[in-house]
């Protein structure tokens, strides 16, 4: 072969690994990916883990037989969920109309809070993307809405039945025999009497709590009352424009919430090239020898199950309004009682990973590389729960180079991102409110005046 000859053959070459690298082409890679998604569903299929289209609301699953999806009763929901206008029952009148549920859980963050905290009432500033909300000098910590272990995100609730890290809201799935702790020391889970599923029945629990209310003044003023008219026509005028009704509102938006544009996705839809090669690759990790299937076995990832995994709460971060003694950070068996379940917590759903600020129910880890790291290496961080308690699935993975835990995390980072999320917030409210946040700095610092 000449030189011009040899100097083309390189040529070729790089420029088909260039083009591989930006489209993501392997027809051997796509093949074995495919087949190991196969063996780690039900049926032998890829739908499995495909999301359905959610303004086709009759598809989307898990609905509460009470409360199934209207179109009306989502656009009404998706304006709640944002508006400041609901909180009317601050500890502080500094505090009203300040905050609402988008407070804690911000978009561009996944629907999980900007930092390690979610603050409502008592809660000041934004920053960028929420990263700036501290609590108010005039409240003290016992006064403030905060959240002493990590808000869950918001998409694909679709596919949880029972909500809340130890998956204590909800009557049936899970909590199906429970019954007799419900409400047990003022946990808030009374409410499952109702025989509501989790989302309904933590969003019923959610007004009081996070203060939130319907009046007059949203119904009339703020012009709220035709779109409850419009949404729960059926539901007595008595009973019609209350915040119990607004939950189920909320709860149809929420369940709305689904990544359907994340590369993963579009992939198994048949768009081979909308992951890159790296993102396969780590896809075929997650599937296989990095086991991250063993515990994130639902459609979104997710699952009803619950593990110990050791991880720190969020007192040993400094969290405010929590501490060693906060039932919160006893898991599922702080709910259920038992000792077995104690510091097991629910595996959450991994879409948009990559945008949180904190991530496990403490904020114990900043990005997803130091949480595959923490899986890999398999080793409790809690003082509370030693090695040898930890959940027999967890184990040390011991061949995982750094070029595996790279793919494997830009598999989650990017592989499982949807881009898009802007599309499920309200262009304004009928308030006319700022959003997510109303307090003077939060308005400054995002350019509502």
């Amino acid at each position: 072969m000449n030189k011009l000859g040899y100097l083309l053959l390189i040529f070729a070459t790089t420029f088909f690994a260039c083009n591989q690298a930006v489209t993501g082409t392997d027809e051997t890679l796509d093949i074995d990916l495919i087949e190991s998604i196969r063996d780690h569903t039900p049926d032998h299929n890829v739908d499995y883990f495909i999301f359905p289209n959610p303004k086709i609301l009759s598809k989307i699953p898990n609905q509460d037989p009470r409360n199934k999806l209207t179109r009306e009763k989502v656009e009404l929901g998706k304006l709640l969920y944002f508006e400041t206008g609901l909180a009317q029952n601050p500890k502080n009148e500094v505090c009203r109309e300040t905050y609402s549920c988008a407070s804690c859980h911000i978009v561009t963050k996944g629907f999980t809070p900007g930092a390690m905290q979610g603050i409502a009432d008592g809660g000041i500033g934004f920053g960028n993307d929420g990263e700036g909300r501290v609590l108010m000098n005039s409240y003290a910590a016992d006064d403030a809405d905060v959240q002493g272990i990590r808000p869950l995100s918001m998409l694909n609730l679709a596919y949880v039945t029972n909500t809340f890290w130890n998956g204590q809201f909800g009557a049936k799935g899970v909590n199906v025999g429970t019954d007799d702790v419900w409400a047990v020391e003022n946990d808030r889970t009374e409410v499952n009497h109702l025989g509501y599923v989790g989302l309904e029945s933590q969003n019923i629990e959610g007004f009081p709590l996070h203060r939130l209310v319907i009046n007059d003044k949203i119904l009339d003023e703020y012009g709220y009352r035709a779109y409850f008219d419009a949404a729960y026509p059926q539901v007595d005028e008595q009973e019609r424009y209350t915040s119990e009704v607004a939950s189920f509102a909320m709860s149809a938006y929420l369940r709305t919430l689904m990544t359907t544009d994340a590369p993963f996705q579009k992939f198994l839809k048949g768009d081979k090239s909308a992951m890159t090669l790296s993102q396969k690759k780590g896809a075929k990790l997650f599937f296989g020898k990095a086991r991250c299937i063993s515990c994130h076995d639902g459609t979104s990832f997710n699952s009803m199950n619950f593990y110990r995994l050791g991880t720190a709460d969020m007192y040993a971060s400094g969290g405010i309004g929590t501490s060693p003694y906060d039932k919160k950070n006893l898991g599922r068996g702080g709910f259920t009682g038992n000792d077995d379940e104690l510091y097991a917590f629910k595996v959450p759903q991994l879409y948009n990973v990559g945008d949180y600020a904190t991530l496990f129910h403490g904020s114990s880890k900043r990005s997803v590389r130091e949480v595959v790291e923490y899986k890999v290496a398999a080793r409790s961080e809690n003082p509370r729960i030693s090695n040898n308690e930890l959940a027999d699935r967890f184990q040390p993975i011991d061949n995982m180079s750094e070029e595996d835990i790279t793919n494997l995390v830009d598999f989650l980072e990017n592989g499982l991102r949807d881009p898009n999320l802007i599309r499920y917030v309200p262009e304004t409210l009928l308030s006319g409110n700022c959003f997510p946040n109303n307090d003077v700095v939060s308005k400054q610092q995002m350019g509502c005046e």
